[in-house]
């Protein structure tokens, strides 16, 4: 089955940001559950991505709970493999271990980490992952070895077997079709990052979405899309500015990223990127902003009045997304997009009203 049919799938699911203090994040969780969102995420920020799941997952009883993202590539498979099988566990079978890989400077001078072939390095982690949960599952030897991670040792004092609740899913974050592909080969799910648009998303991330799948001989129906998108709305004009001006910023930000100019080159806009690329490194970051025209915008972000945001989002998505998130934390909160969520929720994945 092709990545873009949906004809017997779920109506889409709808995530909002846990982005609050660890201290507040088990009453967050529950409010947020209480308004009827099917998920919630943390992020590799400014603090850690597990933490505030712990306390999410005590004081919720259906709310999903997912790292989007957490980076792979500051941590090893068998570290991951316990945060994923305690959280698992702790969530009674909630949990979504959402993995990205950053990029090389983030990497090697923040994180302090070995860089090399990141898709390659990817697809060898997940495996190890999943190889790692199935040694505690079914017992036996684990003899994991690959090109960058080798796991040889597994003793009964550390072995906590079978998870109740089974193995956690897997999402991958991409951007390049390498690291696309790789997800739609070995992961659970994606995320498409906010720094897409149709026509990007159609003719590079569907395409490696596709051929991942092929690879593996798996089909659509085993597969979850996850898209993170960018809104520009507002209940008032002013609003609604403040928005476009942060979005362009957000937009700016992502583009100055030399692994993110896929995204522009589709467009004809590959050269921006290189002028981003460098005020970023003068700290004009004002200025970065002032680059992306509304063209720009209106491609990336999803932009128009409130009650046309939904809507707007069937139309950008509908076809593909098992999962959308826009609770955004550059305006307002989950309570915001009350609005948003309740014409969502009125209609399925295919834009059709639900019963």
């Amino acid at each position: 089955m092709k990545a873009s049919q949906t004809s017997d799938r779920s109506p889409m699911k709808i995530d909002t940001s846990l982005l609050v203090p660890l201290g507040e994040s088990g009453s967050t969780a529950a409010r947020l559950e209480g308004l009827n969102y099917d998920g919630a995420y943390t992020f590799e920020g400014p603090h850690d991505p597990f933490f505030p799941l712990v306390a999410a997952a005590e004081q919720t009883e259906r709310m999903e709970l997912c790292t989007a993202v957490a980076i792979a590539f500051a941590r090893n498979p068998m570290l991951l493999a316990n945060i994923g099988w305690d959280l698992q566990a702790l969530s009674k079978g909630r949990f979504i271990l959402g993995l990205g890989s950053q990029v090389r400077p983030h990497i090697t001078r923040r994180f302090s980490m070995p860089w090399s072939k990141p898709a390659a390095r990817m697809r060898e982690m997940v495996l190890a992952i999943k190889d790692i949960w199935k040694s505690w599952t079914e017992g036996g030897r684990l003899d994991f070895q690959g090109e960058f991670y080798q796991h040889t040792l597994m003793t009964p004092m550390f072995n906590p077997g079978p998870n109740p609740y089974g193995d956690p899913k897997i999402y991958l974050a991409g951007v390049g079709p390498k690291m696309t592909e790789v997800a739609a080969e070995v992961a659970d799910g994606f995320f498409t990052h906010p720094f897409h648009t149709q026509k990007s998303w159609q003719e590079g991330t569907l395409p490696a979405l596709e051929a991942g799948l092929a690879k593996a001989g798996r089909t659509r129906e085993n597969f979850d899309i996850s898209f993170q998108l960018m809104v520009v709305s507002g209940h008032n004009d002013e609003e609604t500015s403040k928005a476009a001006a942060i979005v362009r910023r957000q937009i700016a930000f992502y583009g100055s990223t030399p692994a993110y100019r896929v995204a522009l080159e589709v467009h004809g806009w590959g050269e921006l990127q290189s002028e981003l690329n460098l005020r970023s490194k003068q700290g004009d970051w004002e200025g970065m902003g002032k680059l992306i025209t509304d063209e720009i915008m209106n491609e990336f972000a999803v932009v128009g009045p409130m009650n046309e945001i939904a809507s707007r989002i069937r139309a950008r998505i509908g076809e593909y997304a098992d999962r959308v998130s826009f609770g955004v934390p550059y305006v307002g909160d989950a309570d915001y997009w009350a609005d948003v969520v309740a014409d969502l929720r009125a209609t399925d994945a295919h834009g059709s009203r639900s019963e």
